[in-house]
């Protein structure tokens, strides 16, 4: 009996990859995508677990599941640092500390 591919493993992966890489896009759409991968996930899973000798791709479910639960995490990071920095410093504070930072930048690479 030939193995049937679970349907949703390939993007299970690639959701978890760019939910990490977009994390530090706001925080959200890293967080948006880390949680499509993980329902779909839920959802293969349990297809895989009523009869595991029929499909594969299993490997790239788990690995996909876990890359989306570090990005989860990573944005969820980016997301509270972002909403403390808006609360704490407002957004005339943000913008004088990116000034500030460019300014030291282009200072270190006069000195050089």
């Amino acid at each position: 009996m030939e193995k049937r591919k679970l349907p949703n493993a390939t993007a299970i992966l690639i959701l978890g990859i760019l939910s990490i890489l977009t994390c530090c896009c706001w925080g959200v759409i890293g967080l948006t995508l880390g949680i499509v991968a993980l329902i779909l996930a839920k959802k293969d899973l349990a297809l895989y677990n009523e009869n595991p000798e029929i499909y594969e791709g299993f490997s790239n479910i788990n690995t996909g599941r876990i890359l989306a639960i570090i990005g989860i995490i990573l944005s969820s990071i980016y997301l509270i640092l972002n909403i403390y920095m808006y609360v704490v410093w407002g957004e005339e504070g943000i913008k004088e500390f990116q000034e500030n930072l460019i300014e030291k930048i282009k200072h270190q690479q006069e000195m050089e």
